[in-house]
This record gives structure tokens, sequence and C-alpha cells, in this order.
């Protein structure tokens, strides 16, 4: 038996009767607040650059998805499925939108990229095809993210339509992450002494954002009715 399949067997044997009494109680809500804890830990450690510190917190992060996993497998979300289905899923996925690696003939032709930003010109085109019910750029983002994670996803996608132009600064011209720490840090400095809150703001105006790709979207499906009708 392989170490990962050890840890599975380990999970379901605490959850399954005479096993752990609190892990048998939890549920996939109950457990989001230990994945959040657990990502941020994983990204203190990277960002500490300690192996020791990344072996662990990586496996806390996979315990997260075999402990869901398990539960699943109980059906606690319907018809069940388990680590063997969530690793079939991903693959599927990855090979989906990699069709310049996995592709047939055509495709690898299609989409050969030698760089990641050619990589990344394809990657929405590959992720309409696999979720063709998506109707924006903006379905399928995470609204919990924290404000600032927020933010730099939205601003992508309104480059990608056009609403902003990559590459333009704005009013504030940052050179590198020590100027830009700074800066933040003097912002919430100033908010909080002046009672407000900077996560809670940024998130209005990320929403303000939102809210101006969806009524951009709108304008250029329109206009794209129009240029048909006029073709026919």
């Amino acid at each position: 038996m392989s170490n990962l399949e050890e840890l599975i067997a380990t999970a379901h044997q605490l959850r399954a009767p005479g096993g752990c009494p609190w892990d048998a109680e939890q549920t996939h809500a109950s457990l989001v607040q230990y994945l959040i804890e657990e990502c941020f830990e994983l990204v203190d450690a990277i960002e500490s650059g300690n192996r020791d510190e990344i072996l662990e917190e990586l496996g806390d992060v996979l315990y997260q998805v075999v402990f869901h996993s398990d539960l699943a497998s109980s059906g606690s979300l319907g018809e069940p499925f388990d680590i063997q289905d969530v690793a079939a899923k991903m693959r599927e996925k990855m090979v989906s939108r990699h069709p310049h690696v996995f592709g047939n003939e055509e495709e690898l032709a299609e989409f050969a990229a030698q760089t990641g930003d050619e990589v990344m010109l394809n990657w929405d085109n590959h992720k309409k095809r696999e979720k063709p019910e998506r109707e924006s750029v903006l379905d399928g983002i995470a609204s919990g993210m924290p404000a600032l994670a927020l933010a730099n996803k939205v601003l992508g996608k309104a480059e990608k339509i056009g609403l902003l132009e990559a590459g333009v600064a704005g009013p504030l011209q940052v050179e590198d992450e020590e100027q830009l720490g700074g800066l933040l840090l003097a912002i919430v400095t100033s908010a909080r002494a002046n009672g407000l809150d900077s996560e809670r703001a940024l998130r209005f105006a990320v929403r303000d954002l939102m809210d101006d790709i969806r009524k951009a979207e709108v304008l250029s499906a329109s206009d794209a009715g129009v240029v048909g009708q006029e073709l026919d």
C-alpha cells in the first residue's frame, strides 16, 4: 500500500464507527474554516522557503482533500464520489486544457505554445469549451476570496474584455513589492485612523467594477446581435 493509500485509509477509519467522534461529526461546511486556515498556512510556509514547513503544510492541505472526498463517498452530496473520482476529474480537466501537450495532431498544431503567455491566450477558450453554460468572464470567480486577490482577478477579466487597458499602471507608479507593501500598509493605517474597513471598501469597489464588466458584456452582445442582423 502506498503512503497516499494509507492516508486515505486512515481518514476513512477516523470517520468510521469506533473511530474519532469529532471526525464523524464533521460536514463539508464545518470543515471550510480549516481548509482556509491550512491554505493560508501553506502560503506562509512557501513564502518562508522552509522545506520542512512546506512538506508539513502540503500534507495538511492534502488531508483536507482526502477528508472531503471520504465524506462525499458516504453520499453527503447526493451521488457518492471518492478521491479516485476527484483525481480522474482533475486529470480530465488538465488534459482538456493542455491540447498543446495532450492533443491530437491537429490540436498540437493549432495550440502550439512555447511560452506561458502563449498558453494563457488559449486558456479561456479551453474553459469555455468545458463550461458552455457560463455567460460572463466573471462566472466561476470565488467571491469569497480576500479582497486584494479578488481585485487582481477581476482586473484581469476587465482587461481581457477590453474594459481596461492591460499594462497601464494608473495614477500610482509602484516599482517593486517593497514599495507596494509600504503603500498598502499606509492606506490601511489611514483607514483604521478614520474608522474605515479596508477589506470591505475594496470589496465594494471590486463589486462596482464587476457591475461595469457585466454591463460591458451585455453591450458587446447587443452590438454583436445588431451586426448579425445587418449581415442577414
